[in-house]
């Protein structure tokens, strides 16, 4: 499985109408073209030929997976880490959205036991994918950049196609790639796997505790939101997902929740305190864009920033 590097390595410094082809163990070395036209049209060339292989490799594995463990998509992508002197560098990393889990792993997988090994596992429903930064012009070098998405997130980052995965207790990888496409190709997949493992799943409870009380909020992808008494079972209170009207936090374990009565038309507020509010809110925006997507499927589209760029430019 190889992959395409137009930086040199580990570093954000852009080859100048160059790439390099690697795989595990060996490497093409620098290809020098003449002109950036040129650059462009292998680099799609090459590119387009690896993607072609790593869908056969996909279709491959999938027959050995269970219809609920089905690989969606997975490629190479460069990991943004901090050196010991703050200043930002770059690792590969295999990216793979299989079943219920995004995985980060340092080389493809080859047997059951590679995904069992993963760098890092994280629920796809308790993530969020978003597009930070975003390059529309047409060619693959150049020279001025777009931000879209995470505006605290480093300025200096010079790489034109980047996007993170925000994972719960503030967990957070920055990932860049080298097309635009590819980088709208993982914003689709995360997107259509979410999408699917909301409807396997179904529904998603979490602890929650407020004035004192030990209680249980579900979010379900037929009947809506649910908070009930840990103990007892009682329901406390339930609401559609069109009856959810807006929400605050306090971006630590506290989050109000606006729903409107049907009956009186009032707007009435729910607070509850999680041990991991991140996750709590990045799975009601899973099952709200899941919900949405069901009854509108051109929301999903709708909603692609990347690929919005794309077909514009």
């Amino acid at each position: 499985m190889a992959r395409i590097s137009r930086y040199k390595a580990g570093a954000e410094n852009l080859r100048s109408n160059a790439f390099e082809v690697l795989a595990l163990g060996v490497r093409t070395g620098t290809l020098q073209f003449p002109t950036a036209r040129e650059s462009t049209d292998w680099l799609r060339a090459v590119s387009a030929n690896i993607s072609d292989l790593t869908l056969q490799n996909v279709k491959m594995a999938n027959k050995c997976c269970s219809p609920c463990d089905q690989v969606v998509h997975m490629g190479w992508v460069s990991e943004r880490v901090e050196d010991a002197d703050s200043s930002p560098a770059f690792k590969s990393k295999y990216l793979a959205l299989k079943g219920s889990s995004v995985y980060i792993l340092g080389a493809p997988p080859e047997s059951t036991l590679d995904w069992v090994q993963a760098e890092e596992t994280y629920d796809l429903c308790e993530v969020l994918f978003k597009v930070h930064k975003f390059c529309p012009t047409d060619g693959c070098w150049p020279q001025a950049s777009l931000r879209l998405g995470l505006q605290d997130f480093d300025t200096e980052d010079q790489r034109a196609y980047s996007f993170s995965i925000l994972a719960g207790h503030g967990r957070c990888h920055s990932f860049t790639v080298e097309l635009g496409s590819e980088l709208a190709v993982w914003e689709k997949s995360f997107q259509r796997a979410t999408f699917m493992e909301v409807q396997r799943t179904g529904s998603k409870t979490y602890p929650c505790s407020w004035q004192g009380e030990t209680l249980c909020f579900t979010v379900d992808f037929a009947v809506g939101f649910t908070c009930f008494d840990s103990k007892t079972k009682t329901i406390l209170w339930r609401f559609k997902f069109s009856q959810l009207k807006g929400s605050s936090d306090d971006g630590k374990a506290r989050v109000k929740l606006l729903f409107q009565n049907l009956d009186t038309r009032q707007i009435e507020t729910k607070e509850l305190e999680f041990q991991d509010l991140t996750a709590v809110l990045h799975g009601i925006h899973a099952f709200l864009a899941a919900k949405v997507t069901s009854l509108d499927p051109a929301f999903m589209d709708s909603q692609s920033v990347a690929r919005k760029y794309l077909y514009s430019n």
